[in-house]
């Protein structure tokens, strides 16, 4: 089944413009996914909204939007007042610049979509825009309003099409200073970071989203299989409390299993033989000698 696209509107670059669609490129509809119960009757729970201080039900045309301005002090929003300040857009997504993808910092991404052709009509421009990005080895900065808000967007070409992330706002992505400030300024140096160099040479790999396991989902499920066909269910074992090491001794424990001392070892070995064979060369010259 074909994905149903999200928003569907116009690609502009300059004078060129394409129809598109943009379809979510994640989805956790395979997820697994549970309904409240009650536990004495079987029947789903249906979520009620209710007054914090009457306790009674309040219908849906009565809920409507409030803002805490003070502890006693609540603005309300009727709806009409918040859909008057709601941007409008002409259904369009206008490039306003081309830029490097290396110099937008990866935590304004957002969310990924793909951005295609509506119709057979749009694919030759389509293809243009996606081949002049790839030709120029650039991304393109665009906005349009998208489910209710202005967005920024930053459209790259894919292997075969365009795909299009949301970026975050300025004020939405917190400052790095708040999680390192208090980090202290510690140099690593010497054997440390050679070891911790040949680590990361010999565990070299290819990013490979395939090998990635839900490990969450997965026991998820087996769990619904064993009370479906009546099995035990079986715990998984709780892991150890984690032992304080030497962070040297840890680095070298973990080169050796990754290889590191083998060279040494190879080494020492070839040294030991070729000790051997010298020693053996120089009995038999003074045996010669003696005979």
């Amino acid at each position: 089944m074909a994905p149903r696209a999200t928003w569907k509107g116009f690609l502009t670059v300059g004078q060129v413009s394409c129809p598109i669609s943009l379809y979510t490129a994640t989805s956790t509809s395979e997820r697994i996914a549970f309904h409240t119960i009650n536990r004495a009757t079987g029947h789903r729970v249906r979520r009620i909204y209710v007054d914090s201080e009457t306790g009674k039900a309040v219908e849906r045309e009565d809920q409507i939007k409030g803002y805490m301005a003070g502890p006693e002090d609540i603005i309300t929003l009727e709806p009409n007042e918040i859909s008057a300040v709601v941007p409008t857009g002409d259904k369009t997504l206008a490039v306003a610049a081309f830029i490097s993808c290396h110099e937008i910092d990866k935590l304004y991404f957002d969310r990924p979509y793909f951005l295609a052709p509506s119709d057979r009509h749009a694919e030759e421009a389509y293809v243009l825009i996606r081949e002049g990005l790839r030709a120029g080895k650039v991304a393109a900065l665009a906005e349009a309003v998208l489910f209710r808000r202005l967005r920024k967007v930053l459209i790259w070409p894919d292997s075969q099409g365009l795909v299009a992330t949301m970026l975050n706002f300025a004020y939405e992505v917190r400052p790095a200073a708040t999680a390192f400030d208090d980090l202290p300024d510690l140099k690593i140096e010497g054997e440390m970071l050679d070891l911790a160099r040949h680590i990361i040479e010999t565990k070299r790999g290819k990013f490979d989203p395939s090998a990635f396991q839900d490990r969450y989902e997965t026991a998820l499920a087996e769990l619904v299989k064993a009370k479906i066909e009546g099995r035990p269910i079986e715990r998984p074992a709780k892991p150890g409390p984690e032992k304080v090491v030497d962070l040297m001794a840890a680095l070298r424990e973990s080169a050796v299993m990754t290889g590191a001392k083998k060279p040494a070892a190879k080494s020492r070995t070839a040294a030991k033989r070729g000790s051997k064979r010298a020693a053996g060369t120089t009995k038999a010259a003074t045996r010669r000698k003696a005979g």
